[in-house]
């Protein structure tokens, strides 16, 4: 698909990978409806992306019904990027029941019911891209980050479904998987320090991978150093040895210095 002249919703538009991803389909030429919980954020981030047509639709993805609310008030869209997510990090017993609920409502029922809500048009259109901001954590767990794999383990299958579906009609479908990356995500979010050696990515790789995913129709673009893409594979071929691998000294005290810096943004 070419983007210019396209209409596309971006969930979690003010964070940093929801700006970069911003900033990149607009030079691209898409007209953006820019979704998140500041409507003030939002709405100077309309003024100073490059392009037109942009505008704002203040969500918050964790409340019951915002999805269906938010599709409704965006109209037909040729594309969706679902990225706002959520961190449920710590231990199980620690989060609360409205914490875990958020965690699952906005990181995969939101981009469910979003999915649902624009698939009829696309394929009444017959074209349409739909990108899913999934994570390594949807292929390798990791300590003290149950209900987050849970989450992108479920967003990863729910697209790989979804685009068996789609993809014959006309519609594509791709999975963004990021690792670690700096100036964004969890360990930004925490201040935690990444893990010595396995390397960092950045927030414009990530939007990089965004446009790759739809101008070309990739199935899934991961966007990390090799040496934490190989670590994924491995963890999704010999997982119970992964599991044994991530839990130890580094890997727990690396897993605990997010959660404890995250404990607010749950």
């Amino acid at each position: 698909m070419e983007l210019a002249g396209r209409k596309a919703l971006l969930t979690g538009a003010t964070g940093g990978l929801g700006r970069a991803i911003a900033a990149a389909l607009a030079e691209r030429g898409a007209a953006l409806i820019l979704s998140g919980r500041s409507g003030e954020a939002l709405e100077a981030m309309v003024a100073e992306l490059p392009g037109s047509g942009h505008r704002s639709v203040p969500s918050d993805l964790a409340q019951p019904g915002a999805a269906e609310q938010l599709a409704a008030a965006a109209g037909p869209v040729d594309v969706l990027v679902a990225n706002a997510g959520l961190p449920g990090t710590g231990r199980l017993p620690e989060l609360t029941a409205d914490e875990v609920t958020g965690a699952l409502r906005v990181n995969l029922e939101a981009p469910m019911l979003l999915a649902r809500a624009v698939e009829a048009g696309m394929l009444e259109r017959g074209s349409g891209h739909m990108v899913f901001i999934s994570s390594l954590s949807g292929k390798s767990a990791t300590p003290l980050s149950s209900v987050y794999n849970a989450t992108k383990f479920g967003l990863r299958g729910f697209a790989l479904g979804l685009r068996a579906d789609l993809n014959p009609l006309g519609v594509g479908v791709s999975i963004v998987s990021p690792g670690t990356i700096r100036e964004a995500g969890m360990y930004a979010d925490s201040g935690a320090p990444p893990i010595t050696g396995l390397g960092t990515g950045s927030p414009q790789q990530v939007a990089a991978a965004v446009l790759k995913a739809i101008e070309q129709n990739k199935v899934e673009v991961t966007v990390a150093p090799v040496q934490q893409r190989l670590l994924a594979h491995f963890a999704l071929t010999s997982p119970g040895i992964a599991v044994k691998i991530a839990s130890g000294g580094a890997g727990q005290k690396a897993a605990a210095e997010v959660a404890a810096g995250q404990k607010d943004k749950r």
